[in-house]
């Protein structure tokens, strides 16, 4: 999946539930329910406005400096940005939400991303902090997006995402980032929207962003 619009990630999504639901879920594994309230609390924080009817955006980014790499060896990504989408569809009840993130390697040449679709999830063992938690279609892995407490930053972790090298046809760019032992926390400063335009290639929503 390359940066779809939205309809196609929610068809492609559903495609791929369908598949994968062939075998019971155990009750276990169904995620806590988040309280509405503190799911809207969230959403303010982290889009500094209440959803309406146009799309609110949120732009994160982090370039890592030669001493910040120098300090964790181990680390393979020298650069990221995160791009977290609301929006209400007409047709739909509740909000849809979804990410964007893009990498840069340190050893590696090239801009690499991933996208898919989150929802509000519950970090238990983090006295029930309110968090995204995002999927790329097909168990393409995904991350989890919280926030710092001054809510300047995202807070992205992740065991594996399956990413995309740009300008390469699919079935040679797929890849995955892995977490390792520098790779499982990201933390990403909160940045203007345009500085996440990269990451957008719908000319509409581009337009929509250069006026935020």
């Amino acid at each position: 999946m390359r940066r779809l619009p939205l309809f196609a990630v929610l068809t492609a999504m559903a495609i791929c539930f369908a598949i994968s639901s062939s075998s019971p879920a155990r009750a276990e594994d169904d995620p806590k329910p988040v309280d509405p309230a503190k799911g809207r609390e969230f959403d303010l924080r982290m889009f500094k406005t209440p959803i309406g009817k146009d799309k609110a955006y949120a732009c994160f980014v982090r370039r890592y400096d030669a001493d910040h790499l120098a300090r964790h060896p181990l680390q393979k990504v020298s650069g990221m940005r995160l791009l977290v989408t609301a929006e209400n569809p007409p047709e739909d009840q509740t909000y849809a939400y979804s990410f964007r993130l893009g990498v840069k390697y340190r050893t590696r040449k090239g801009d690499f991303d991933s996208s898919g679709f989150c929802s509000h999830v519950m970090a238990e063992q983090k006295g029930d902090e309110v968090r995204l938690g995002c999927g790329v279609d097909c168990d393409g892995g995904g991350i989890e997006a919280g926030l710092s407490q001054d809510d300047k930053s995202a807070i992205v972790r992740l065991e594996r995402v399956r990413i995309w090298q740009n300008n390469k046809p699919d079935e040679e760019a797929g890849d995955e980032l892995v977490a390792g032992q520098d790779d499982k926390v990201f933390r990403l400063e909160r940045a203007d929207t345009a500085e996440c335009k990269s990451l957008i290639t719908d000319r509409k929503e581009l337009a929509a962003i250069r006026h935020k």
